[in-house]
Parts: structure tokens; sequence; C-alpha cells
């Protein structure tokens, strides 16, 4: 045994890798058993087999073992950041909870008593949409050594910006000045190379660079928004390599305006979406600080690389109909971000993406349920207490890494074009965040990616939104590009609502209920979510189709049964159905099963594309086509 050799590691290795094939073995097994080949037939590894694949093609394993154990990253707050960039973070609080402000148009003075009341409320820090001249007068009494701010004031952002740092030196001295953390940091917000992107107002990135090189400590200039790509559709990936490079062309002009590189590093913050997907949300931002941390030691100021990250919840997972599900989204989403280590986060409020005119809840109750979600999660269920409480796991810390390695391809290949803006120019960034769009617009119209409330459970009962409701309007925070995932699914449910009476098909069940229950649920599922009521007269044979057409009058009709039952009484249920007058008689279940060559018009099954599908029977039932 040479010196420094662990005489352990090696038998710990091979124990481990003989429990990991015990464990294929047995996969292997059920695999087979479930296929009915034998284990050497499988087409692939159980692992590979049991895998699935995120929107960016980050593998998920089905299993994480000691053998996926890393090297440790280092303690928060020290390079590389990976598991937050405050080493003083206070426990008792956990990150900020961030309430945004000043979309209503109120004038100053309401929206100061609404900040302090939400400050006593549990609110810990501020995004702010005023105009300039009303800054001042909006925080006032607000404590701006302990509350960070962040602006948000679009083609304003320069006036904003030197209001509210006029009104940062005129404030009250505090008996005890507190340090400046990553906590109470406040950022100008200013974001015109992801607004560039979007569409949002904006200033102009040579002004904003001019402030930067001026602002006093404790404040940053850009904030450099994932929203921007996220809300159009783009994936964590992109979102983390997009804002990397975005930020990356703001340190080089601030650089240019003169600031040093650790300077310029530290007039940074970002803004990062977060949704549904809880260790994605956790995984995003452990990787974006991996980054960060890797383009400081790349300049020489690996100590400046602490990315400052607020997460806010991802608007285009936001769904209109059903809005109270958005509660859980929320709450799921707010989780990940607190694990992940966000130093702020900002609930929407869970009817944001219907437009202000057609709300129906009081703002006030909107905003203290957002509020609570994150309340709950500090004060309840205590997740601030532990810094990067899923540090060392097996899944997270393998996540984190592959999504850090694929969003730094991102950025290298937004390098080679010449930078971000070359990219924006050419069209790059919009053809790639394009091209992510629409394969989540599949994913949703197969309805792989469920969508609760909406493709998956609709309430056809639930009151009716205001006409054109399903596109974006009215919606503060909204990006100009906001494409929502629910939205194919919503158009058609407004469709389907704007007509005299609603459009409905008629189930013909077969045999008794164990046998068509399955099937008549799935398929009135999938009418609802375009709007359609299936009508469910009950057990039928091919002797009571026409009485039970006679009662419910209907041009589509959709017969549900097994396969057994379609070989015994399909054909005839078929023709009883268009004897009594049903134009179109469609199956439940793959045409495979269906006994004959003819005698049906097509079949309603899983992963076909149900937002064209119910687009071609709406129109066949609003038109007569």
């Amino acid at each position: 045994m040479t010196a420094g050799e662990n005489p352990v590691a090696p038998d710990l290795d091979d124990q481990l890798s003989q429990a990991y094939d015990r464990w294929t073995a047995a996969a292997a097994g059920v695999l087979a058993k479930s296929a009915r080949v034998s284990a050497d037939e499988l087409p692939d590894t159980p692992e590979a087999m049991l895998s699935t694949a995120t929107r960016d093609g980050v593998a998920v394993r089905p299993l994480y073992t000691r053998r996926d154990e890393a090297d440790e990253v280092g303690a928060p707050g020290t390079f590389p950041f990976v598991r937050g960039a405050d080493p003083a973070r206070d426990v008792t609080q956990g990150w900020r909870v961030t309430e945004r402000f000043g979309d209503d148009g109120a004038d100053a003075a309401t929206v100061n008593e609404s900040i302090l009341d939400a400050a006593a409320n549990g609110t810990s820090g501020l995004w702010l949409s005023v105009p300039a001249a009303d800054i001042a007068a909006a925080v006032q009494g607000v404590y701006l050594d302990l509350m960070p701010v962040t602006l948000d004031a679009g083609a304003d952002g320069i006036d904003a910006a030197r209001a509210f740092l006029a009104a940062l030196e005129q404030a009250p001295a505090a008996p005890e000045q507190a340090p400046v953390t990553a906590a109470t940091t406040h950022s100008l917000g200013l974001s015109p190379y992801t607004a560039a992107y979007s569409g949002r107002p904006t200033v102009s990135a040579a002004d904003a660079a001019a402030l930067a090189a001026e602002a006093p400590e404790g404040v940053r200039t850009f904030r450099v928004d994932g929203s921007d790509f996220a809300q159009a559709g783009a994936s964590n990936v992109q979102e983390l390599g997009l804002i990397v490079a975005a930020a990356v062309a703001h340190v080089r002009d601030a650089v240019a305006a003169g600031c040093s590189p650790a300077a310029a590093l530290e007039q940074v913050t970002f803004a990062v979406s977060v949704d549904d997907d809880q260790f994605a949300g956790i995984a995003k931002l452990r990787a974006l600080r991996t980054l960060w941390a890797r383009v400081a030691d790349v300049l020489g100021a690996g100590e400046s690389g602490a990315a400052i990250t607020h997460a806010v919840t991802d608007l285009s997972m936001f769904t209109q109909r059903d809005p109270w599900v958005n509660m859980l989204r929320s709450t799921i989403a707010a989780f990940g971000a607190g694990v992940g280590g966000a130093d702020q986060v900002t609930v929407h409020t869970f009817d944001a993406a219907i437009p202000v005119d057609a709300r129906t809840s009081r703002s006030s109750f909107t905003r203290r349920i957002a509020r609570n979600t994150q309340l709950l999660l500090l004060e309840e269920s205590n997740l601030g207490r532990v810094l990067d409480p899923a540090g060392g796991s097996w899944y997270v810390e393998s996540l984190t890494s592959d999504l850090a390695a694929a969003a730094w391809g991102v950025f290298t290949d937004v390098e080679k074009q010449g930078g971000y803006l070359a990219a924006l120019e050419s069209g790059s960034i919009a053809e790639q965040i394009d091209a992510s769009l629409a394969a989540r617009e599949t994913a949703v119209a197969r309805r792989k990616a469920p969508i609760t409330g909406v493709s998956e459970f609709p309430n056809l009962g639930e009151p009716t939104l205001a006409a054109g409701s399903a596109d974006a309007g009215d919606v503060p925070t909204a990006s100009p590009r906001l494409a929502r995932v629910a939205r194919s699914f919503e158009a058609l449910r407004d469709r389907a609502d704007a007509q005299a009476a609603r459009p409905r098909i008629l189930l013909l069940p077969l045999g008794p209920v164990a046998e068509h229950n399955g099937r008549t649920t799935f398929i009135a599922n999938l009418l609802a979510a375009g709007g359609i009521d299936a009508v469910n007269p009950g057990p039928l044979s091919p002797d009571t189709v026409a009485d039970a057409v006679a009662a419910n009058p209907a041009s589509i009709a959709v017969l549900c049964g097994t396969k057994a039952r379609y070989a015994e009484e399909g054909p005839a249920a078929a023709d009883a159905a268009r004897a009594a007058g049903v134009g179109r008689v469609l199956l439940a279940g793959p045409e495979k099963e269906w006994p004959a060559s003819d005698g049906v018009d097509g079949s309603l099954r899983v992963g076909i594309d149900a937002v064209a599908v119910l687009t071609e029977l709406l129109d066949s039932l609003t038109t007569g086509a």
C-alpha cells in the first residue's frame, strides 16, 4: 500500500457496485416480466429504461446512490457559492419575502400605506413599480438598511434609480447601522439586455453602465431577468445560459465605464423564474451560483462571484381556469426557491394571469395568500433555518451539476457568436427559445405535460371568464412574449363558453360500469378540457342505444368499452347510433381494438394531439361541418 492510499475505499466501491448490480438484476426481472420477455431481451439497461428526460434533455435516473457522491462544494457564502451567496444569512428570518407594489397605479401615499401594512404582516423585501417622483414618498418610514428594494420602472429606470438613491441618502440614519449583506442589497432593477429580447420598456445599456460606475455600497444596478426568457418558453438550461450571457455583457459594459472586474461583478443581481418542478427549482438556483462563480473566477475575481438571486414564480405556469390550483403551484415553486437558496422570493397572487378587470377576488385577499404561502414555509416548516438543506443529496447535487454543465454550453455558444448582443441580433436566441416553446406546446397538447384544472380534471361548472381572456391581456409583470402553458386549452374553453348552449357529445357506454368506467372517465375529462360536455346515459346495449340517442340528441357520439365488448357488440351499437341520427361515431381507445375495417370515424385515446382534436370537434359542433 502506498502512502496516502485509503485501504477502505476499494472495498467500499466494490460493495456499492455489487449492491447496484443486485438492484439492476431485480429491476430487469420486473421489467422483463411486465414486457413478457426474458431479461436478456430487454432493449436497454433498466437504468436507461426507467430514466426520464427533462425539457433540456437532462437525464433523471431512477436511482441515485453513494456511487454518485461528489466532492464537497464548500460552505455557504464561500467560493464557489453553490450552497448560497450569504455567509451571514439570518436563519431565523431565512430568505426575504418580497412583495410587489405599484402596479395598480395608486398614489404614493396609498402605496406607502400598503407597504407599511405588508411589512407589519411579514413582508421583508420590496419590489416597486412606481413613478420616479413617487419613490421617496412610497418608501417613507421603511428601514432601508434592513429591507431590500428592487425597482421596476421600465423606460424611466434611470430617473427612478436616481430618485431612489436620493431617498436612500436622505433616509434617517439607523441607531446602529446593519452591515450590507446579500439579504439587504438593493437593486436598481435595470435589465436592458434581457428586456431587449422580451420587448419590455427599458433604458439604454450605456446609461445603465454609467450608473453602475457610481452606485454606492449596498446597491446593485443590473437585474438580469430570467423571466424575460422563461415566460417566452425557454427551458431551465436556456434561461440559465442566457442570463449568464446577458450578465457578462453588462459586466463588460461596466468595465468599459470604469469599473474593475470585481466591482462590475458586484453590480449584478439575478431574477430567476421558478415553477412547480421543485427539484428543478432547487437545482436551478444552485446551478446559477455555480455558473456565476465560474465567470468570476475566469475574470480573476472569484470572491466577487456570489450571485444574489430573486426567485419569482413563473407566470407562464399560472392558469386562468381553476386559478385556485395556482396556490399549489406557487407553494411548490416557493419551496424549491427557498430550499435552493434564493435570497429573495416573490410569489405572484393566484389570479395573476387573469387580466385585472376580470379578477373576482379582492386584492387584499390574494396578496395575503401569496405572502402567507412563504411565511408558512418559513415560520411553520422552518425551511430557512438550514442553509442549503438539499446539499449533499445525490440527486440534487447530480441535477445541479448537469444543469450547470448544459447551461454553460448555452453560454459558451452565445460567446462563440460574438456575445449576447450578436446572438440576439442574429436571431439565434429567439430561434432556440421558439424551438423550446414548440416542444413544450407539443407535450402540453398531447397531455404528456398535464395541467391540473385545465387539461386534466377541468371544471366545466366554474364561472365563465370575460371574452378574450385567454390572451395575456392586462397582466402586470408579464413579458410581452408571455406564452402561458395553458393558453391553448383555455382558448378552447373560451370558445366553447361563448356558445349559446354548451357543446355536447354523447357517450355510449357498452357493458357494465366496471368495464367502461375507465374509458368514460377518460373521454369526459378529455372533452371537458375543450369545454365540451360529455353526456353519459349509463350502461347501454345495442338494443338501447337508439333510446339513449332519442333522449340525448347528438351529432357526435363516443363508444366506450373494452376490446372484448367492442368485438361482441361494437358494430351493432355503431349501426344503431347512426340509424338514430348520430352523424359521427368515435371510439374510446386505439382503433386496432375495433373488430371491423369500418364502422367508426376515428378514435380518442392517450397520446393524441388533444388541442387539434378538440379544435376539430368544436368546429363540427359549432358550425355543423
